[in-house]
């Protein structure tokens, strides 16, 4: 073979470098908490061969949060399990199985403060009343809330 040279793969070995490549992560949620990594593992080797099964824990309390994810050693095997553990009964609990969404990058749902455009950002979120004096007689206020400062129609 020379530099540059092409390599020509058979159907056969193209099959199974596809193969090896199309894992299926599943997200597996309304876990009960006295669920174990393999007792989700078996579960879903029912359904054919699974990579791995991690419960999510609480870095505090090292409690289960109630859900999960299975990989999956196939996108067939995978969709089967799918369709047959969601909505099922699991040590009391009717599972929620979906096709796990890929991570993006800086995903705006980890961590505490939640600035951004979805309103808040932290705080007191009651109505428009941010403090500050709201008018009376004793300062010459109007009975519409005048906040001090100068209005419009006053210069």
């Amino acid at each position: 073979m020379f530099f540059g040279e092409k390599l020509q793969l058979g159907k056969n070995l193209k099959k199974t470098l596809t193969q090896s490549v199309e894992l299926m992560n599943i997200y597996v949620a309304n876990i009960a908490y006295s669920v174990q990594d393999q007792d989700l593992r078996e579960l879903f080797e029912a359904h054919g061969e699974v990579t791995s099964a991690k419960i999510i824990m609480d870095k505090a309390t090292n409690r289960s949060r109630g859900f999960g994810f299975v990989e999956m050693s196939d996108d067939d095997s995978g969709r089967a399990a799918i369709e047959a553990t969601n909505g099922s009964a699991f040590h009391g609990r009717d599972l929620v199985v979906n096709e796990a969404r890929p991570r993006t990058e800086g995903a705006g749902d980890r961590g505490g403060y939640r600035g951004g455009n979805d309103g808040g950002g932290g705080g007191y979120r009651g109505g428009g009343d941010r403090g500050g004096y709201r008018g009376g007689s004793d300062r010459g206020g109007s009975d519409r809330g005048d906040r001090g400062g100068y209005r419009r129609d006053e210069y």
